[in-house]
């Protein structure tokens, strides 16, 4: 869904994205009020953000839906807010080559929904966004009543339908779930809210960053995952283990703390692993990882519906998910691989390695899962709402 040039709009709509994301230590300080910090604003001003139109929806996650909204014109400015836990944040940049505008604030306190009169601040000073996502553990309700002009979306990113109290999420117009059943749960909450199964990571999948490249394979499996319990590589490692070939397989993991763990426990069953460890590897290496591979896995079962499922499949790898997935087993389709349960997760490896020819799994992913079909269904759903419209105009 294209919407008018935004250059021809004097009032340029902004989009904000909130994460949970946070960086620094806690000191033991005063905290200035709102309205102090209000006047450090107006003091220090604001940065100025270039409108820009024709950008590349690449990164994490986090920032393709953004970059998405400013590629269809649905907004003008993109921001990516976090948090910081001292006292002296670092001051608002753009990152080199990047349209998004970056800023920390200082939270209050270690508690979520979380509360930060840095940001309160800077909303008084600024006015609020045309647009406010918040994405995970969420923001305090006086954050919510300051943005109320705001079209605010919500998505937990994890296996919860929602990870913040009922105060703060009857505020919002809009939730994006990763399965059906999150949407049931959340109209059941708070009834006649909008809600649109759109799992930001694999939903907003990028074709410019994952891709065939041609080459020799090196590995049988690929596990693309933290090095964290919820991830269970104890299931691949079982199954692995199980198979009646020997498997050579690769874990590549971005962060977490249990890698050793996961070594001593290939080790101990006499497994053919390679690991990455913890910072993990740039985009760009994990695609060429991936295309040294024949199949990538998902073993997760509490887990929200993780980008990597289509990511492996534009790199041209059918998936292995876990057949207990909470959300995302809607990728899963006859072209783009398997489900099975852990019990019999040894059998999917040789059903996906015996007949490789039978998947199509980049074809799929570009039909249904990039970036532009789903800025479609989220402009629709977006003026789909009475709000929505009062604010785009449709």
């Amino acid at each position: 869904m294209e919407l008018p040039m935004s250059t021809i709009r004097n009032n340029p709509r902004r989009l904000v994205i909130v994460s949970d994301y946070q960086e620094g230590c806690f000191e033991d300080a005063g905290i200035p009020s709102a309205d102090e910090y209000e006047s450090r604003w107006r003091e220090r001003g604001d940065i100025e953000i270039p409108r820009q139109r024709n950008v590349a929806v690449e990164g994490s996650y986090v920032e393709r839906l953004p970059l998405a909204c400013l590629r269809s014109g649905l907004v003008d400015k993109a921001e990516v807010w976090t948090h910081w836990r001292g006292s002296e944040p670092p001051p608002p940049c753009t990152r080199t080559g990047s349209p998004l505008a970056r800023r920390s604030f200082r939270i209050n306190g270690p508690d979520a929904p979380f509360n930060s009169n840095d940001m309160l601040g800077f909303i008084k000073a600024f006015g609020a966004p045309d647009v406010l996502c918040v994405w995970g553990l969420g923001l305090s309700e006086e954050i919510m009543v300051a943005c109320k002009s705001s079209f605010k979306i919500y998505n937990s990113i994890d296996a919860p339908a929602l990870r913040i109290p009922p105060e703060v999420s009857r505020h919002f117009d809009l939730v994006l779930t990763g399965a059906e059943w999150q949407s049931r749960e959340i109209k059941g909450l708070h009834p006649g809210m909008a809600t649109l199964v759109l799992p930001i990571g694999p939903e907003f999948a990028s074709e410019t960053m994952f891709k065939p490249l041609g080459l020799s394979k090196v590995y049988d499996v690929i596990y693309v995952a933290a090095a964290q319990p919820y991830k269970r590589h104890d299931i691949l490692f079982e199954a692995l283990a199980r198979s009646s070939q020997r498997l050579k397989a690769l874990c590549v993991c971005g962060y977490g703390d249990m890698i050793e763990d996961l070594k001593g426990q290939a080790n101990c069953l006499g497994l053919e692993v390679d690991f990455i460890d913890p910072p993990g590897v740039p985009y760009d290496e994990v695609n060429r990882l991936m295309n040294l591979s024949r199949l990538g896995v998902v073993c997760g079962i509490n887990d929200g519906a993780p980008a990597i499922l289509t990511e492996y499949m534009l790199a041209g790898l059918p998936v292995l998910a876990n057949a207990e997935l909470t959300c995302g087993l809607q990728y899963i389709l006859p072209g783009t691989g398997r489900a099975k349960s852990a019990a019999e997760f040894h059998h999917g490896f040789a059903e996906i390695l015996d007949g490789l020819d039978l998947f199509a799994p980049c074809q799929e992913v570009l039909e249904r899962w990039v970036w532009p079909h789903s800025i479609e269904k989220l402009t629709a759903a977006i003026l789909s709402t009475v709000k929505g419209k009062q604010i785009f105009g449709g």
